[in-house]
Protein backbone atom coordinates (compact mmCIF):
# COMPACT_ATOMS: atom_id res chain seq x y z
CA UNK A 1 0.00 0.00 0.00
CA UNK A 2 1.36 3.49 -1.01
CA UNK A 3 1.97 6.04 2.29
CA UNK A 4 -1.35 6.87 3.56
CA UNK A 5 0.01 8.83 6.78
CA UNK A 6 1.00 12.24 6.06
CA UNK A 7 -0.10 13.69 9.34
CA UNK A 8 2.38 11.63 11.26
CA UNK A 9 4.82 13.41 14.02
CA UNK A 10 7.68 13.52 11.74
CA UNK A 11 6.01 15.50 8.87
CA UNK A 12 6.28 19.50 9.06
CA UNK A 13 3.50 21.69 9.45
CA UNK A 14 3.12 23.23 6.35
CA UNK A 15 2.97 19.79 4.58
CA UNK A 16 0.19 19.14 6.69
CA UNK A 17 -1.28 21.84 5.83
CA UNK A 18 0.09 21.14 1.87
CA UNK A 19 -1.98 18.07 2.21
CA UNK A 20 -5.27 19.70 3.30
CA UNK A 21 -5.19 21.57 0.31
CA UNK A 22 -4.24 18.49 -2.41
CA UNK A 23 -7.20 17.18 -0.70
CA UNK A 24 -9.74 19.88 -0.94
CA UNK A 25 -8.91 22.09 -3.81
CA UNK A 26 -9.83 18.95 -6.26
CA UNK A 27 -13.33 19.01 -4.41
CA UNK A 28 -14.27 22.68 -4.72
CA UNK A 29 -13.28 22.87 -8.19
CA UNK A 30 -15.02 20.28 -8.95
CA UNK A 31 -18.63 21.27 -7.49
CA UNK A 32 -17.62 24.71 -9.28
CA UNK A 33 -18.40 22.98 -12.89
CA UNK A 34 -21.86 22.22 -11.17
CA UNK A 35 -23.63 25.56 -11.42
CA UNK A 36 -21.90 25.95 -14.88
CA UNK A 37 -23.96 22.59 -16.15
CA UNK A 38 -26.65 24.73 -15.36
CA UNK A 39 -26.51 27.48 -16.60
CA UNK A 40 -25.80 25.73 -20.25
CA UNK A 41 -29.12 23.73 -19.33
CA UNK A 42 -31.07 26.66 -18.29
CA UNK A 43 -29.41 28.60 -21.43
CA UNK A 44 -30.61 26.37 -24.36
CA UNK A 45 -33.59 25.66 -23.02
CA UNK A 46 -34.19 29.38 -22.32
CA UNK A 47 -33.69 30.01 -26.10
CA UNK A 48 -36.21 27.56 -27.51
CA UNK A 49 -39.47 29.36 -28.93
CA UNK A 50 -41.78 28.23 -25.65
CA UNK A 51 -41.21 28.76 -21.97
CA UNK A 52 -42.63 25.26 -20.90
CA UNK A 53 -39.42 23.72 -22.36
CA UNK A 54 -37.63 25.68 -19.91
CA UNK A 55 -40.01 24.96 -17.19
CA UNK A 56 -40.22 20.98 -18.35
CA UNK A 57 -36.40 20.93 -17.70
CA UNK A 58 -36.68 22.80 -14.51
CA UNK A 59 -39.43 20.25 -12.71
CA UNK A 60 -37.98 17.34 -14.32
CA UNK A 61 -34.08 17.68 -13.34
CA UNK A 62 -35.71 18.63 -9.60
CA UNK A 63 -37.55 15.55 -9.44
CA UNK A 64 -34.50 13.78 -10.67
CA UNK A 65 -32.10 16.02 -8.18
CA UNK A 66 -34.04 15.40 -5.20
CA UNK A 67 -34.29 11.44 -5.72
CA UNK A 68 -30.41 11.17 -6.16
CA UNK A 69 -29.68 13.45 -3.32
CA UNK A 70 -31.44 10.85 -0.89
CA UNK A 71 -29.21 8.26 -1.67
CA UNK A 72 -26.00 10.18 -1.31
CA UNK A 73 -25.42 8.36 1.41
CA UNK A 74 -23.27 5.89 -0.81
CA UNK A 75 -20.48 8.55 -1.46
CA UNK A 76 -20.48 9.82 2.36
CA UNK A 77 -20.50 6.05 3.71
CA UNK A 78 -17.96 4.34 1.12
CA UNK A 79 -16.05 7.55 2.17
CA UNK A 80 -15.82 6.48 5.86
CA UNK A 81 -15.59 2.97 5.49
CA UNK A 82 -12.77 2.80 2.91
CA UNK A 83 -10.82 5.64 4.70
CA UNK A 84 -10.91 3.60 7.65
CA UNK A 85 -9.62 0.13 5.75
CA UNK A 86 -6.98 2.66 3.78
CA UNK A 87 -5.48 3.76 7.39
CA UNK A 88 -5.28 0.44 8.67
CA UNK A 89 -3.69 -1.06 5.53
CA UNK A 90 -5.91 -3.36 4.70
CA UNK A 91 -5.62 -3.07 1.17
CA UNK A 92 -8.10 -6.43 0.05
CA UNK A 93 -10.89 -4.78 2.28
CA UNK A 94 -10.20 -1.03 0.47
CA UNK A 95 -11.30 -3.31 -2.55
CA UNK A 96 -14.02 -5.00 -1.13
CA UNK A 97 -15.62 -1.70 0.44
CA UNK A 98 -15.94 -0.32 -3.09
CA UNK A 99 -17.69 -3.43 -4.66
CA UNK A 100 -20.33 -3.84 -1.55
CA UNK A 101 -21.29 0.41 -2.05
CA UNK A 102 -21.47 -0.45 -5.81
CA UNK A 103 -23.58 -3.54 -5.25
CA UNK A 104 -25.94 -1.84 -3.13
CA UNK A 105 -25.79 1.15 -5.68
CA UNK A 106 -26.98 -0.97 -8.41
CA UNK A 107 -29.51 -2.44 -6.71
CA UNK A 108 -31.15 0.70 -5.76
CA UNK A 109 -30.82 1.95 -9.42
CA UNK A 110 -32.73 -1.31 -10.65
CA UNK A 111 -35.37 -0.83 -8.24
CA UNK A 112 -35.94 3.13 -9.20
CA UNK A 113 -36.08 1.61 -12.94
CA UNK A 114 -38.70 -0.50 -11.49
CA UNK A 115 -41.01 2.27 -9.80
CA UNK A 116 -40.51 5.01 -12.19
CA UNK A 117 -44.04 5.50 -13.13
CA UNK A 118 -45.67 5.78 -9.67
CA UNK A 119 -42.19 8.32 -8.59
CA UNK A 120 -42.98 10.28 -11.30
CA UNK A 121 -46.64 10.13 -11.28
CA UNK A 122 -46.59 11.23 -7.39
CA UNK A 123 -43.97 13.72 -8.30
CA UNK A 124 -45.67 15.45 -11.27
CA UNK A 125 -49.01 15.87 -8.92
CA UNK A 126 -47.47 17.70 -6.11
CA UNK A 127 -45.92 19.77 -8.53
CA UNK A 128 -49.36 20.97 -9.90
CA UNK A 129 -47.44 22.51 -13.37
CA UNK A 130 -49.37 22.68 -16.90
CA UNK A 131 -50.29 19.85 -18.92
CA UNK A 132 -47.21 20.31 -21.20
CA UNK A 133 -45.12 21.43 -18.62
CA UNK A 134 -46.07 17.73 -17.15
CA UNK A 135 -45.83 15.77 -20.19
CA UNK A 136 -42.44 16.90 -21.43
CA UNK A 137 -41.41 16.58 -17.75
CA UNK A 138 -42.56 13.04 -17.87
CA UNK A 139 -40.55 12.41 -21.02
CA UNK A 140 -37.34 13.79 -19.13
CA UNK A 141 -37.64 12.28 -16.30
CA UNK A 142 -38.33 8.45 -18.36
CA UNK A 143 -35.35 9.39 -20.03
CA UNK A 144 -32.70 10.65 -16.79
CA UNK A 145 -33.93 7.42 -15.32
CA UNK A 146 -32.18 5.09 -17.11
CA UNK A 147 -29.02 6.49 -16.05
CA UNK A 148 -30.05 5.60 -12.41
CA UNK A 149 -27.70 2.64 -11.59
CA UNK A 150 -24.60 4.36 -12.96
CA UNK A 151 -25.01 7.54 -11.29
CA UNK A 152 -25.32 5.64 -8.06
CA UNK A 153 -22.19 3.78 -8.42
CA UNK A 154 -20.94 6.85 -9.44
CA UNK A 155 -21.01 7.83 -6.22
CA UNK A 156 -19.39 4.90 -4.57
CA UNK A 157 -16.55 5.80 -7.22
CA UNK A 158 -16.23 8.99 -5.79
CA UNK A 159 -16.46 8.26 -2.27
CA UNK A 160 -13.94 5.69 -2.89
CA UNK A 161 -11.72 7.84 -4.41
CA UNK A 162 -11.61 10.40 -1.40
CA UNK A 163 -11.28 7.69 0.76
CA UNK A 164 -7.68 6.28 -0.49
CA UNK A 165 -6.88 10.18 -0.48
CA UNK A 166 -6.82 10.52 -3.81
CA UNK A 167 -9.65 13.73 -4.68
CA UNK A 168 -8.17 14.62 -8.23
CA UNK A 169 -9.70 11.25 -9.75
CA UNK A 170 -13.04 12.86 -8.27
CA UNK A 171 -12.45 16.22 -10.20
CA UNK A 172 -11.39 14.65 -13.12
CA UNK A 173 -14.84 12.12 -13.29
CA UNK A 174 -17.02 15.33 -12.50
CA UNK A 175 -15.19 17.84 -14.97
CA UNK A 176 -15.39 14.95 -17.57
CA UNK A 177 -19.05 14.32 -16.76
CA UNK A 178 -20.18 18.18 -16.81
CA UNK A 179 -17.92 19.46 -19.93
CA UNK A 180 -19.30 15.88 -21.87
CA UNK A 181 -23.25 16.92 -21.43
CA UNK A 182 -22.43 20.78 -21.83
CA UNK A 183 -21.29 19.60 -25.67
CA UNK A 184 -23.75 17.04 -26.24
CA UNK A 185 -26.82 19.57 -24.94
CA UNK A 186 -25.05 22.05 -27.45
CA UNK A 187 -25.43 19.31 -30.42
CA UNK A 188 -28.33 17.93 -28.83
CA UNK A 189 -30.69 20.81 -28.93
CA UNK A 190 -29.24 23.05 -30.65
CA UNK A 191 -27.87 21.01 -33.89
CA UNK A 192 -30.14 18.63 -34.16
CA UNK A 193 -33.06 20.29 -32.20
CA UNK A 194 -34.02 17.79 -30.19
CA UNK A 195 -35.58 20.16 -27.29
CA UNK A 196 -36.40 18.48 -23.71
CA UNK A 197 -35.32 14.87 -25.37
CA UNK A 198 -32.10 16.11 -26.45
CA UNK A 199 -31.03 18.00 -22.82
CA UNK A 200 -32.25 14.13 -21.12
CA UNK A 201 -29.90 12.12 -23.69
CA UNK A 202 -26.89 14.38 -23.21
CA UNK A 203 -27.14 13.67 -19.43
CA UNK A 204 -27.25 10.26 -19.60
CA UNK A 205 -24.65 9.56 -22.27
CA UNK A 206 -22.65 11.56 -20.05
CA UNK A 207 -23.25 10.27 -16.39
CA UNK A 208 -23.00 6.32 -17.80
CA UNK A 209 -19.80 7.59 -19.65
CA UNK A 210 -18.56 8.73 -16.08
CA UNK A 211 -18.90 5.39 -14.80
CA UNK A 212 -17.49 3.87 -17.39
CA UNK A 213 -14.10 6.18 -16.96
CA UNK A 214 -14.70 5.91 -12.87
CA UNK A 215 -14.49 2.17 -13.29
CA UNK A 216 -11.26 2.37 -14.76
CA UNK A 217 -9.82 4.54 -12.82
CA UNK A 218 -10.55 2.56 -9.76
CA UNK A 219 -9.13 -0.76 -11.41
CA UNK A 220 -5.74 1.29 -12.03
CA UNK A 221 -6.24 2.52 -8.33
CA UNK A 222 -6.57 -0.58 -6.85
CA UNK A 223 -3.72 -2.32 -8.62
CA UNK A 224 -1.24 0.10 -6.76
CA UNK A 225 -3.25 -0.19 -3.14
CA UNK A 226 -3.59 -4.33 -3.21
CA UNK A 227 -0.64 -5.84 -5.13
CA UNK A 228 -1.55 -8.88 -3.78
CA UNK A 229 -5.07 -9.45 -5.43
CA UNK A 230 -6.18 -11.59 -2.38
CA UNK A 231 -9.92 -12.15 -2.68
CA UNK A 232 -12.47 -10.88 0.37
CA UNK A 233 -15.43 -11.89 0.78
CA UNK A 234 -17.63 -8.95 -0.42
CA UNK A 235 -20.66 -10.66 0.96
CA UNK A 236 -19.45 -11.08 4.63
CA UNK A 237 -23.06 -10.79 6.53
CA UNK A 238 -20.86 -8.77 9.57
CA UNK A 239 -19.67 -6.36 7.10
CA UNK A 240 -22.66 -6.00 5.00
CA UNK A 241 -24.59 -5.27 8.09
CA UNK A 242 -21.75 -2.43 9.20
CA UNK A 243 -22.44 -0.90 5.48
CA UNK A 244 -26.18 -1.12 5.35
CA UNK A 245 -26.70 0.13 9.41
CA UNK A 246 -24.04 3.35 8.42
CA UNK A 247 -26.09 4.20 4.94
CA UNK A 248 -29.34 3.71 6.84
CA UNK A 249 -28.94 6.33 9.15
CA UNK A 250 -27.25 8.57 6.73
CA UNK A 251 -30.02 8.10 4.69
CA UNK A 252 -32.30 9.35 7.63
CA UNK A 253 -29.94 12.05 8.33
CA UNK A 254 -30.08 13.05 4.37
CA UNK A 255 -34.10 12.39 4.32
CA UNK A 256 -34.28 14.93 7.24
CA UNK A 257 -32.01 17.46 5.93
CA UNK A 258 -34.36 17.26 2.07
CA UNK A 259 -36.93 17.80 4.13
CA UNK A 260 -35.61 20.76 6.20
CA UNK A 261 -34.60 23.21 3.44
CA UNK A 262 -38.12 21.79 1.42
CA UNK A 263 -39.80 22.31 4.37
CA UNK A 264 -37.60 26.26 4.60
CA UNK A 265 -38.50 27.34 0.83
CA UNK A 266 -42.44 26.12 1.27
CA UNK A 267 -42.81 28.45 4.31
CA UNK A 268 -40.99 31.19 2.13
CA UNK A 269 -43.74 30.66 -0.60
CA UNK A 270 -46.14 31.57 1.85
CA UNK A 271 -44.90 35.56 1.80
CA UNK A 272 -45.84 35.70 -1.73
CA UNK A 273 -44.21 35.72 -5.23
CA UNK A 274 -41.54 38.26 -4.35
CA UNK A 275 -40.14 37.09 -1.04
CA UNK A 276 -40.14 33.65 -2.50
CA UNK A 277 -37.74 34.79 -5.00
CA UNK A 278 -35.80 37.01 -3.13
CA UNK A 279 -35.13 33.34 -0.87
CA UNK A 280 -34.27 31.47 -4.32
CA UNK A 281 -31.24 34.27 -4.34
CA UNK A 282 -30.48 34.10 -1.20
CA UNK A 283 -30.10 30.58 -1.15
CA UNK A 284 -27.34 30.75 -4.01
CA UNK A 285 -25.31 32.12 -1.08
CA UNK A 286 -25.49 28.86 0.96
CA UNK A 287 -24.77 26.95 -2.26
CA UNK A 288 -21.70 29.13 -3.44
CA UNK A 289 -20.90 28.73 0.70
CA UNK A 290 -20.78 24.59 0.37
CA UNK A 291 -18.17 24.78 -2.59
CA UNK A 292 -15.74 25.86 -0.43
CA UNK A 293 -16.97 24.71 3.58
CA UNK A 294 -17.81 20.66 1.40
CA UNK A 295 -13.85 20.62 -0.02
CA UNK A 296 -12.79 20.58 3.41
CA UNK A 297 -15.46 18.94 4.99
CA UNK A 298 -14.67 15.59 2.48
CA UNK A 299 -11.14 16.19 3.41
CA UNK A 300 -11.63 15.86 7.16
CA UNK A 301 -13.94 13.15 5.92
CA UNK A 302 -10.64 10.80 4.13
CA UNK A 303 -7.79 12.19 6.90
CA UNK A 304 -10.03 11.07 10.17
CA UNK A 305 -11.18 7.97 8.57
CA UNK A 306 -7.61 6.85 7.80
CA UNK A 307 -6.19 8.10 11.23
CA UNK A 308 -9.33 6.08 13.25
CA UNK A 309 -8.46 3.10 11.00
CA UNK A 310 -4.70 3.40 11.93
CA UNK A 311 -5.63 4.05 15.80
CA UNK A 312 -3.43 7.19 15.60
CA UNK A 313 -4.21 9.68 18.14
CA UNK A 314 -1.84 12.33 16.91
CA UNK A 315 -3.22 12.01 13.14
CA UNK A 316 -6.74 12.39 14.15
CA UNK A 317 -6.32 15.49 16.24
CA UNK A 318 -3.98 17.15 14.00
CA UNK A 319 -6.23 16.60 10.74
CA UNK A 320 -9.19 17.80 12.94
CA UNK A 321 -7.83 20.44 13.51
CA UNK A 322 -6.20 21.73 10.05
CA UNK A 323 -9.01 20.85 8.11
CA UNK A 324 -11.15 23.11 10.58
CA UNK A 325 -8.99 25.85 10.74
CA UNK A 326 -8.79 26.21 7.36
CA UNK A 327 -13.01 26.12 6.85
CA UNK A 328 -12.98 28.77 9.55
CA UNK A 329 -10.80 31.01 7.49
CA UNK A 330 -12.86 30.13 4.72
CA UNK A 331 -15.98 30.95 5.87
CA UNK A 332 -14.53 34.11 7.04
CA UNK A 333 -14.01 35.18 3.70
CA UNK A 334 -17.20 34.06 2.62
CA UNK A 335 -18.99 36.30 5.32
CA UNK A 336 -16.29 39.49 4.35
CA UNK A 337 -17.16 38.72 0.50
CA UNK A 338 -21.14 38.38 1.45
CA UNK A 339 -20.77 42.03 3.62
CA UNK A 340 -18.81 43.88 0.76
CA UNK A 341 -20.14 42.07 -2.33
CA UNK A 342 -23.62 40.98 -1.20
CA UNK A 343 -25.89 43.34 -2.80
CA UNK A 344 -23.81 43.71 -5.87
CA UNK A 345 -24.68 39.79 -6.08
CA UNK A 346 -27.88 40.08 -5.48
CA UNK A 347 -28.19 42.44 -8.46
CA UNK A 348 -26.06 40.40 -10.49
CA UNK A 349 -28.78 37.70 -9.55
CA UNK A 350 -32.09 39.30 -11.04
CA UNK A 351 -32.53 42.77 -12.43
CA UNK A 352 -36.38 42.52 -10.87
CA UNK A 353 -36.54 45.68 -8.17
CA UNK A 354 -38.97 43.85 -5.53
CA UNK A 355 -36.55 41.19 -5.76
CA UNK A 356 -33.58 43.18 -4.91
CA UNK A 357 -34.78 45.22 -1.75
CA UNK A 358 -36.30 42.27 -0.42
CA UNK A 359 -33.13 40.19 -0.67
CA UNK A 360 -31.08 43.19 0.26
CA UNK A 361 -33.31 43.65 3.34
CA UNK A 362 -32.45 39.98 4.57
CA UNK A 363 -28.70 39.61 3.60
CA UNK A 364 -27.16 40.24 7.00
CA UNK A 365 -28.54 36.18 7.72
CA UNK A 366 -26.31 35.61 4.81
CA UNK A 367 -23.03 37.50 5.91
CA UNK A 368 -23.53 35.71 9.66
CA UNK A 369 -24.78 32.53 8.22
CA UNK A 370 -20.88 31.07 7.06
CA UNK A 371 -19.60 31.38 10.69
CA UNK A 372 -22.06 29.39 12.32
CA UNK A 373 -22.31 26.69 9.39
CA UNK A 374 -18.72 25.87 9.18
CA UNK A 375 -19.18 23.95 12.21
CA UNK A 376 -21.98 21.30 11.47
CA UNK A 377 -20.11 21.03 8.27
CA UNK A 378 -17.25 19.98 9.44
CA UNK A 379 -18.18 18.33 12.17
CA UNK A 380 -20.20 15.87 9.49
CA UNK A 381 -17.10 15.49 7.74
CA UNK A 382 -15.12 14.46 11.11
CA UNK A 383 -18.57 12.39 11.90
CA UNK A 384 -18.70 10.60 8.51
CA UNK A 385 -15.07 9.65 8.71
CA UNK A 386 -15.07 8.50 11.53
CA UNK A 387 -18.26 6.49 10.40
CA UNK A 388 -20.28 7.99 13.64
CA UNK A 389 -23.66 7.28 11.77
CA UNK A 390 -26.03 7.17 14.63
CA UNK A 391 -24.54 10.16 16.14
CA UNK A 392 -25.23 11.42 13.02
CA UNK A 393 -28.68 10.68 12.60
CA UNK A 394 -29.75 11.26 15.81
CA UNK A 395 -28.18 14.85 16.29
CA UNK A 396 -30.25 15.77 12.90
CA UNK A 397 -33.98 14.61 13.77
CA UNK A 398 -33.21 16.20 17.30
CA UNK A 399 -31.96 19.79 14.70
CA UNK A 400 -34.70 19.46 12.36
CA UNK A 401 -37.92 19.21 15.58
CA UNK A 402 -35.83 22.07 16.75
CA UNK A 403 -36.11 24.09 13.72
CA UNK A 404 -39.42 23.38 12.94
CA UNK A 405 -40.88 24.35 16.14
CA UNK A 406 -38.44 27.84 15.96
CA UNK A 407 -40.13 28.29 12.57
CA UNK A 408 -43.66 28.27 13.85
CA UNK A 409 -42.15 30.85 16.89
CA UNK A 410 -40.11 33.13 14.93
CA UNK A 411 -42.46 33.52 12.01
CA UNK A 412 -45.40 34.47 14.11
CA UNK A 413 -43.23 36.84 15.55
CA UNK A 414 -40.53 38.51 13.08
CA UNK A 415 -41.84 37.01 9.70
CA UNK A 416 -39.98 36.33 6.98
CA UNK A 417 -36.57 37.18 8.74
CA UNK A 418 -38.27 34.91 11.75
CA UNK A 419 -37.33 31.90 8.34
CA UNK A 420 -33.59 32.71 8.49
CA UNK A 421 -33.52 32.90 12.21
CA UNK A 422 -34.57 29.91 12.35
CA UNK A 423 -32.50 28.57 9.45
CA UNK A 424 -29.57 29.72 11.54
CA UNK A 425 -30.22 28.07 14.89
CA UNK A 426 -30.52 25.01 12.70
CA UNK A 427 -26.98 24.79 11.66
CA UNK A 428 -26.42 26.13 15.41
CA UNK A 429 -28.24 22.80 16.73
CA UNK A 430 -26.76 20.39 14.29
CA UNK A 431 -23.46 21.80 15.84
CA UNK A 432 -24.04 21.73 18.58
CA UNK A 433 -25.77 17.83 19.08
CA UNK A 434 -22.39 16.82 17.02
CA UNK A 435 -20.22 18.91 19.40
CA UNK A 436 -21.91 17.12 22.08
CA UNK A 437 -21.14 13.54 20.61
CA UNK A 438 -17.37 14.42 19.59
CA UNK A 439 -15.50 13.22 22.41
CA UNK A 440 -17.27 9.86 22.15
CA UNK A 441 -14.48 9.68 19.10
CA UNK A 442 -11.54 10.84 20.96
CA UNK A 443 -12.66 8.24 23.42
CA UNK A 444 -12.32 5.51 21.09
CA UNK A 445 -8.57 6.00 19.95
CA UNK A 446 -7.59 5.68 23.81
Amino acid sequence: MPNNNLFSAGTSPIERHRHVFRLALPIIVANLSVPLLGAVDTAVMGHLEHAHFLGAVAVGATIIHFIYWGFGFLRMGTTGLTAQAFGASQASEVRANFQRAALLGTAIGLMLWALQYPIINFSLHLFEASETVENLARTYFQIRIWSAPAVLVNYCLIGWFIGIHNTRLTLVLQVWMNCLNIILDLVFVIGFGWGVEGVAFATVIAEISAVILGLFLYRGQIRKIDKSGEKTDIFDLAKLRRMIGVNTDIFIRTFCLIFAFSFFTAQAAKFGDALLAANAVLLQFMHFMAFGLDGFAQAAEALVGSALGAKDHFTFREAVKMSTLWALIVSLGFAIVYWLFGPLIIDLLTDLEDVRIAAKDALNWLIILPLVAVWPYMLDGIFIGATRSAEMRNGMIISLVIFIAAIFVLKAEYGYHGLWFALTLFMVARGVTLGLAYPRIERSLN
